[in-house]
């Protein structure tokens, strides 16, 4: 190896860097990583072997510090190796290849192109990917990195894609991209990358995760003009399981609705079908300056942890998403009204024109919470708290009510199926979207 000069001063702040870290070494306790070894991988916490890195360097479990260009234990992925969100680098600054690639406003293109926020995002990715695997999947047993199913919405120019092939695998790795020319870029990048050429809006995860073998973890720098749809046509994938994460980015204010909370302005339809599907936050907000073209608004990176169709349907206890879709439209097109005069139409064809039921109706009192909510209460379920309907439910404006409300006004609307009922393929996305 070529000799390497350092000034004194840098020379300090490495030194005084690896103090700290191995002092930090000495604790008693890590977070949870995922080990992978020979592409195999186990969930633990690392005490008093752990490795850690620093710009290129990296400490083994015997104290001693190696470039890692010359670390036989990082050379490849197939060897031991850790993967973390702490363990994603930022990459070198995105750049766009010359020539006619040009973002399409047509496609709703803003590719990013800043390391760091590429890198912030993959963190995230991995976080939301590996929690939901602990939840869904146990640690009793090795897991793959295969396992994750990752799947990458829309890749542009692949600045995602630079990132996560190194951290995942070609293998582990599969895009979903409309425009050809991404599709070719990335064949030449990646070649052992797998592209469907389809519009996502087509895309049919359950599908894709039959053919992985379980549940998609999904990551993506979402166009704005149908983030909306993208995101409904994961929540029906969630219904057969098919969609276990997604980090996904979109408008600041779109991110806003989906966490709102009841009472304010954000709070509509996004808010109560993925507050009852999911688990939601914002990981971050993103200034218009790391895209090219720049947006003109700020944009939110989200992450959502999805029930699956058992959790779901506990909260849902019988309701059938349908009918609960019918009931949530119904109300927030008419958002200043209360939900007796959102409801009205609504109600009449359900009890065929018949006015006095439909009076009976708006004047009923609650109904008692089903066994499962119940039990959910007694466990200290917080969504399951908020679910109880008010005795003046019908003269409340629709951002009053919680997403558990609004199931129970659905049961009193259309009664109760039996739990196990399907909970069908296509209920929020658009007819003409997928298969």
């Amino acid at each position: 190896m070529a000799a390497i000069s350092v000034d004194a001063t840098i020379l300090s702040i490495l030194i005084g860097s690896l103090l700290l870290l191995s002092a930090y070494s000495f604790q008693t306790s890590a977070p949870p990583i995922i080990q992978i070894q020979n592409k195999h991988i186990s969930i633990h916490r690392e005490a008093d072997d752990a490795s850690f890195r620093l710009h290129g360097w990296v400490q083994g479990s015997d104290g001693e510090w190696e470039w890692e260009e010359d670390d036989p234990t990082s050379a490849a992925a197939t060897l031991t190796t850790t993967l973390t969100p702490e363990s994603i680098d930022a990459i070198a600054t995105p750049s766009l290849p010359g020539g006619s690639f040009r973002p399409k406003q047509s496609l709703g293109q803003n590719f990013l192109r800043d390391g760091n926020t590429v890198a912030k995002i993959v963190k995230a990715f991995v976080k939301d990917a590996t929690e939901t695997l602990d939840k869904k999947d146990g640690i009793a047993r090795d897991l793959k990195l295969s396992d994750l199913r990752a799947v990458e919405l829309g890749p542009g120019a692949g600045a995602l894609t630079d990132s996560l092939v190194p951290a995942l695998g070609s293998n582990n790795l599969q895009c979903i991209e409309i425009d050809p020319r991404s599709v070719e870029l990335l064949g030449e990048k990646h070649p052992n990358l797998r592209v469907r050429h389809l519009d996502v809006l087509q895309a049919d995860y359950p599908t894709i995760a039959d053919e992985e073998g379980g549940p998609l973890s999904i990551i993506g720098n979402l166009p704005y003009y149908i983030t909306s749809q993208i995101l409904f046509a994961l929540a029906d994938a969630s219904h057969t399981n098919a969609v276990r994460s997604a980090t996904v980015t979109m408008q600041w204010e779109v991110g806003k609705r989906i966490v709102a909370p009841t009472k304010c302005k954000d709070y509509g339809i996004l808010s109560v079908v993925f507050q009852l599907y999911a688990d939601c936050q914002i990981h971050f907000k993103i200034p218009p300056t790391v895209f090219y073209p720049q947006p003109k608004v700020d944009s939110a990176l989200i992450g959502l942890h999805f029930l699956g169709p058992g959790q779901l349907r506990r909260r849902l206890a019988g309701v059938s998403p349908s009918n609960l879709r019918s009931v949530v439209t119904a109300t927030f097109q008419q958002r200043r009204k209360t939900v007796r005069n959102g409801l009205k139409q609504l109600a009449l064809t359900v009890y065929e024109g018949d006015k006095d039921r439909v009076q009976q109706f708006f004047e009923s009192e609650p109904l008692r919470l089903p066994q499962s909510v119940q039990d959910a209460i007694d466990a200290g379920d917080e969504f399951a708290l908020a679910q109880q309907l008010p005795s003046d439910w019908a003269k409340k404006r629709p951002e009053e009510l919680t997403p558990g409300q609004f199931v129970e006004i659905t049961r009193l609307l259309y009664g109760s199926e039996a739990e196990d009922s399907p909970l069908g393929k296509k209920v929020w996305r658009k007819l003409k979207h997928g298969t």
